[in-house]
């Protein structure tokens, strides 16, 4: 049985999800997830071609996606979650890739806009380009709809990393 705090906000970030901009989605090629996975409700935006495989719940391939969650942590102390991950980018097929070079470059391309994203720190290994929280009120909507759109505004940093190292 689902925890009721978990149930409520999978019903939040659905809401969330719903609002976001469906033709921007649609042009930047975004799909949107949400859902419950590993004890937290998450909002998952990803590219198809970010995954070898894209459909996997949760992502345990090749794949680069941005997240934001919450679980029983983020309700205690009213904070919302959110990073992009980059796991096993050697294997992304299309791509002539590693983890640490490609971290490299995004976090480089990504300190002049960290300032949009509060209490992001880039000091992880090469699977977590980078991480935050945001503190929240109960009715998170607007909070994960604001994080959500900075990420629309930066999805092009990792297409164009990309795009530099398509085969």
């Amino acid at each position: 049985m689902m925890n009721p705090d978990l149930d409520f906000y999978l019903s939040i970030f659905q809401q969330a999800a719903d609002r976001l901009d469906k033709r921007l989605l649609h042009q930047k090629q975004l799909q949107v997830e949400t859902g419950v996975w590993l004890d937290s409700v998450i909002l998952k935006l990803h590219k198809r071609h970010w995954a070898n495989n894209p459909n996997a719940k949760p992502q345990t391939g090749p794949a680069i996606f941005f997240s934001i969650w919450i679980n029983d942590t983020g309700i205690k102390e009213n904070r919302l979650f959110y990073n992009i991950h980059a796991l096993k980018l050697r294997k992304l097929n299309g791509y002539d890739l590693t983890s640490r070079h490609f971290a490299h470059d995004f976090r480089e391309q990504f300190k002049s806009m960290e300032h949009n994203w509060p209490n992001v720190s880039m000091k992880f290994g090469p699977l977590t380009l980078m991480q935050g929280w945001k503190k929240i009120d109960i009715n998170c909507i607007d909070d994960i709809l604001k994080i959500a759109n900075e990420f629309m505004a930066i999805d092009v940093l990792i297409e164009s990393l990309l795009d530099e190292k398509a085969k």
